[in-house]
């Protein structure tokens, strides 16, 4: 595994595991909130259930179009090396180097699509940590 690689690799740990611990103090806290507002939620409870809605579509849409961006270029990258290859010298290009370049387009179309998401639940995390409740 290259260096590059392994920090991609890192990196979607990394995101993933914060996800992990970001999203059940979440639902966590906006369970409670719709728990306790019941029939008759404020201003502000009616605030936050609408946010958490169009948020989820929002960040969703954000993580597809950034998988698809990825994946053209990553597509477009392994079109170029498949062209190179063609002029490449006999026992320069084997499977396993093209094994790894798949790898590493696999991990950067994941990282670029996990991205969003994990920024908006950890960001709900922290703000929603601050707020007092009633």
């Amino acid at each position: 595994m290259s260096l590059r690689s392994s920090r991609k690799t890192k990196s979607i740990l990394t995101k993933s595991t914060e996800l992990a611990l970001a999203v059940p103090l979440v639902v966590a806290h906006r369970s409670a909130r719709m728990a306790q507002a019941g029939s008759t939620p404020t201003a502000r409870d009616l605030k936050e259930f609408n946010r958490m809605v169009a948020e989820k579509g929002t960040a969703f849409a954000q993580a597809w179009q950034a998988m698809a961006m990825q994946t053209l270029v990553a597509n477009q990258a392994m079109a170029a090396s498949f062209v190179r290859s063609f002029w490449s010298p006999r026992g320069k290009v084997t499977p396993a180097k093209v094994a790894a370049r798949l790898h590493g387009a696999a991990l950067g179309v994941l990282g670029k699509g996990l991205a969003p998401v994990h920024r908006k639940a950890t960001a709900n995390a922290r703000r929603l940590a601050r707020t007092k409740r009633r």
